[in-house]
């Protein structure tokens, strides 16, 4: 096991925002946080990056207890957010983006290989890289986005909603990107409110409602179960 959460909660001043929060992620899967907006879905993927704190339970990451590590220490420990909103540094060009993304590496010929291969794998980021990171399209800023996490090298990608703003067509682009990044080895937790392609891509998936997991199962068995058609696949 990868990823261990168990009964976690959190609170935002006096509201109780994640109750009780328990699931787990195996090496090498996809695994989908999904529900509507306010669920806790990135209150979840906060607390695991160890921006928030829970005031119970644990957090374990290949076997240890993570739960009040510091969040720069987590990063070194290779587990990698993709913040909700992209959050790329705008006044920086595409290459200097990447370059943060490899802050930790002191191999500076590892650092170089591995904007090549950004490069290689978002050749839209390749065409840009002198330009500034703020003047991209909203699909270009969330590929640098995930291209800046992967320069990390990390064994777990957080990701949340990576789809959020985006055209349908890019959506399709970014998910297509999510299931290579996977095949390669890297393990990822999504966070989603696109439900139909999380679960398209996911192993297993667990349903977030007003910060508790409500329905959990494989990807493929949610896509099929009535209460997940009915709220979030545009059924009824």
């Amino acid at each position: 096991m990868m990823l261990n959460v168990e009964n976690i909660n959190v609170y935002y001043g006096a509201i109780h925002a994640l109750q009780g929060i328990s699931f787990h992620l195996e090496e090498g899967e996809i695994v989908a946080l999904i529900g509507g907006n306010g669920a806790g879905k990135s209150t979840t993927l906060n607390t695991i990056s160890g921006l928030l704190r829970s005031r119970t339970g644990k957090i374990e990451f290949l076997g240890n207890d993570i739960s009040q590590v510091q969040p720069q220490d987590i990063v070194k420990m290779s587990i990698i957010q993709v913040p909700e909103g992209r959050k790329i540094f705008s006044p920086m060009t595409v290459r200097e983006n990447l370059e943060m993304g490899a802050f930790l590496e002191n191999d500076k010929s590892r650092v170089e290989k591995d904007i090549q291969a950004m490069y290689e794998r978002f050749p839209r980021l390749g065409e840009r890289r002198k330009q500034l990171g703020g003047t991209l399209s909203g699909g270009e800023q969330q590929m640098l986005a995930i291209a800046r996490a992967l320069m990390a090298r990390p064994k777990l990608l957080l990701l949340d909603e990576p789809s959020m703003g985006l055209a349908p067509i890019l959506v399709e682009q970014i998910f297509d990107t999510i299931r290579e990044i996977n095949d390669q080895g890297t393990s990822i937790l999504l966070v989603e409110q696109n439900a139909q392609m999380a679960l398209s891509i996911a192993d297993r998936g667990y349903v977030v409602e007003t910060g508790k997991i409500v329905l959990e199962g494989a990807a493929h068995d949610l896509l099929e179960n009535p209460m997940v058609i009915e709220a979030y696949l545009g059924g009824g």
